[in-house]
């Protein structure tokens, strides 16, 4: 085109425009992506934008902050500060048993990330039969008399849960306060999740979805950010907590029954004081959908437990937190075991920081054990966790494969004879960075014992993987494992 004698030629001038902006982007991604990332994290979105610009840049403006919006944050901090000035001097311990040098600085910690007391007078019991927790459950429901909170990463009516559901509704027949959560994102995967929504709806409980992607209502954020928690709170009294989810235990997917897959999971009821903080993390989860901050809930404190002597402290964490706060707690007992480590994880994709923990951890001496499931249900996340056999093997830690066609899902590890910590939880980045998760530490002599057994029942049907045998797997199997663990680090 030629204006007043002048040539102009779009073309050149769009890819001039084209180019600038590449450019531009460029700059500006080694500038901004870095800033508090981890480098292996920042140098995975950079690689990412670099090699993919456009799409690189579209998954980075949408995965890219691993922050809850600022309201939220903002709750979050405002119901940290009521949980410090309601739990004031509840932090009242039993030292007849000396505590190792190690745990008061853990206690500590955990107060000061998360908020919440150490709390003695406790007592627990563990349900690790899928079935028998179901219906521990239900029986509670049906034993309450002032309200029932519920919460589940995976809320779903099925055949299986349907006695869950007639619990709530004769609940709310006998003018029981039932208040629901369930995860927006994860429960509307769920098979039969709007059969799930008219149900709680006929039933008249009051229910909201946890973090809803509902951009026409203006409900967004990260997409994959998620409520991990499990929780069942009765009348105050009594508290479920753990790694299961409100589903059948195959998920009711087709391509979990074709392969034959069940899920094990580990559920904890607990009685006495720390109900109170394992209700607090509901009514911080309630408020932040709601509004609604349930004071005359958070305000009971249960009485001191029959036969109790467990100290427990629960330990929220998640996107709301500033800092990992499970997996400062998790590295913290660690580094401070002086006999034992004996972890089990569905999900274990350490960063490095947990790594070098675990490691150090066998090679300075200590007898760590890992249980993981010999199969997988999620691909990327299974031959991610797979990249980190050999290391660990090499450094001394035992894995043990729990088998087919078992999902061994629960989540907890013991440290010597002195701790244990159990929640829903996984030992890999999306809990400690995407998830809000709940974890409790239990201190007492009982609680530890029965945590031994379990591990032995899940010894006694394990194999143990070798060195050898694991570094004769197939070169196939071998490129899986380390392409996925790059995927690991897009956090």
């Amino acid at each position: 085109m030629d204006v007043g004698g002048i040539t102009i030629n779009f073309t050149a001038v769009i890819a001039g425009v084209l180019i600038f902006i590449d450019f531009a982007v460029r700059v500006l991604s080694l500038i901004y992506v870095p800033r508090n990332r981890r480098p292996q994290t920042a140098m995975a979105w950079l690689l990412a934008i670099f090699f993919l610009p456009y799409v690189g840049i579209l998954l980075f403006l949408m995965l890219g902050s691993r922050k809850l919006p600022k309201g939220r944050r903002d709750k979050q901090r405002e119901i940290n500060e009521f949980i410090l000035d309601t739990t004031e001097g509840m932090d009242q311990v039993r030292r007849d048993q000396p505590w190792p040098p190690w745990l008061e600085p853990v206690v500590e910690l955990n107060r000061t990330l998360g908020a919440m007391p150490l709390v003695g007078g406790n007592s627990a019991k563990l349900f690790s039969e899928y079935q028998e927790s179901l219906d521990a459950m239900t029986e509670a429901v049906n034993d309450a008399t002032n309200f029932v909170h519920v919460e589940f990463y995976i809320l779903s009516l099925d055949t299986t849960t349907a006695p869950f559901f007639t619990a709530l509704e004769a609940a709310v027949k006998r003018g029981v306060r039932v208040r629901v959560l369930l995860d927006h994102i994860a429960s509307l995967r769920a098979p039969g999740y709007f059969t799930t929504i008219r149900r709680l709806k006929q039933i008249g409980v009051q229910w909201h979805v946890m973090l809803p992607v509902q951009p026409l209502k203006w409900k967004f954020q990260r997409p994959d950010l998620r409520n991990h928690r499990k929780i069942l709170v009765i009348d105050g009294n009594l508290a479920f907590t753990g790694s299961q989810n409100m589903v059948d235990s195959t998920y009711n997917k087709r391509v979990n029954k074709k392969r034959g897959l069940t899920w094990k999971d580990l559920m904890v009821r607990f009685e006495g004081p720390i109900v109170a903080g394992i209700n607090a993390l509901f009514i911080t989860d309630w408020y932040s959908e709601t509004d609604e901050l349930l004071v005359r809930e958070s305000a009971r404190t249960p009485a001191i437990a029959t036969t109790a002597n467990l100290d427990a402290q629960v330990v929220p964490s998640g996107p709301g937190f500033e800092g990992e706060n499970n997996l400062r707690l998790f590295n913290s007992l660690l580094y401070a075991a002086q006999q034992r480590v004996i972890i089990t994880s569905p999900y274990f994709v350490p960063d490095d920081s947990m790594l070098y923990a675990i490691t150090t951890a066998a090679q300075s001496g200590l007898d760590v054990q890992l249980f993981v499931s010999e199969v997988g249900d999620q691909a990327l996340v299974y031959h991610a966790q797979r990249s980190y056999y050999e290391t660990l093997l090499r450094a001394g830690v035992k894995i043990w494969l729990f088998p087919t066609p078992t999902v061994l899902h629960a989540k907890h590890f013991t440290i010597d004879d002195q701790v244990a910590v159990i929640g829903s939880s996984n030992m890999d980045m999306r809990s400690f960075s995407l998830n809000l998760e709940i974890s409790v530490m239990v201190r007492g002599t009982e609680f530890i014992e029965d945590m031994r057994e379990l591990e032995a029942q899940y010894r006694s049907v394990s194999r143990e993987l070798t060195l050898d045998e694991w570094m004769k797997r197939p070169r196939r199997s071998k490129a899986l494992d380390n392409i996925a663990r790059l995927t690991a680090a897009v956090q």
